[in-house]
């Protein structure tokens, strides 16, 4: 694998030749933020769901609740969204960097508690950016991802989108329709 020496002269850019092809429907997303929905809260909030990190490899990793990552079996079901990385942004001295933070962060998160608001799945996430310091940055977190999902994430199929934006869609029908009613009563 080809390496280049960043500026610093010790930390090494790390070029990500190796893994396999995205393949959605073996669920293998190389080098990949994975996402889906959470039933009724991203009925409501479309923008809100559950996300995992996969390894070169492209097997997902998420944090699925209290002390417990999994590994390939995503809490709330199959990926509908992904966002490809380049894994030639990771700076490391190490030639399997991303593989080795993607480790590292679940190992951390198998001693943590789950909370919906400030330590999740987006949070685990985050901290395995951060420790192979994607993009040269080490600032990643649940807002910034959140974000970044949401414009350069792309659907797996339409019955992906269908399953994020339906129930959002018909919930908004059936209040219009609730609201209309009780104007022409």
């Amino acid at each position: 694998m080809a390496e280049a020496e960043a500026a610093g002269g010790k930390m090494k850019q790390f070029n990500g030749g190796g893994g396999a092809g995205l393949e959605p429907e073996r669920g293998r997303f190389p080098y990949c933020v994975v996402w889906t929905p959470i039933p009724v809260l991203t009925w409501l909030f479309p923008i809100i769901g559950h996300m995992g990190i996969c390894t070169s490899a492209g097997v997902i990793r998420d944090f699925a609740g209290p002390y417990y990552v999994s590994e390939d079996n995503m809490a709330f079901g199959k990926p509908v969204k992904y966002w490809k990385l380049d894994p030639t942004k990771v700076y490391s001295s190490s030639s399997n960097a991303w593989d080795t933070a993607v480790h590292d962060a679940s190992e951390e998160y198998k001693h943590r508690m789950h909370n919906l608001c400030c330590d999740n799945c987006h949070s685990h996430v985050a901290l395995a950016l951060n420790l192979m310091r994607y993009d040269d940055s080490s600032s990643w977190n649940m807002v910034k991802l959140c974000f970044l999902s949401l414009l350069y994430g792309k659907y797996v199929s339409i019955g992906g989108f269908m399953k994020t934006w339906l129930p959002f869609v018909l919930f908004l029908g059936v209040i219009l329709m609730v609201i209309l009613t009780l104007h022409l009563l």
